[in-house]
């Protein structure tokens, strides 16, 4: 069984036990939290999408841990002109395990 839940402006087909990294969500470590949209639930063959979200379908997970990203460079220029922008982004994570898929 597996569902695609949408959190942090991303989408993600997760199963259980699935070990996965999104956005913050600003929970403590070990905490279990739901999803509420849930866009779609498959089972085998068997498909059931919501317009947009389903409303009997739930995903619990477990908070893992909460870190931060790989380091990302945006660098700017413009040739000829002297112009140079270094700037650096972490993207703050959390690591989660989806635990349970109700449909």
């Amino acid at each position: 069984m597996y569902a695609v839940i949408a959190t942090g402006g991303k989408q993600y087909r997760v199963q259980e036990g699935d070990v996965l990294d999104i956005e913050r969500i600003d929970v403590e470590a070990g905490a279990i939290i739901e999803f509420p949209e849930v866009l779609s639930v498959g089972n085998g063959s068997d498909i059931e999408c919501g317009t947009p979200v389903l409303e009997s379908a739930s995903v619990e997970a477990e908070v893992i841990d909460h870190f931060r990203g790989k380091k990302l460079v945006v660098f700017k220029m413009k040739r000829r002109k002297g112009y140079r922008k270094k700037h650096g982004h972490r993207q703050e994570l959390t690591k989660i395990q989806i635990t349970k898929i109700a449909q």
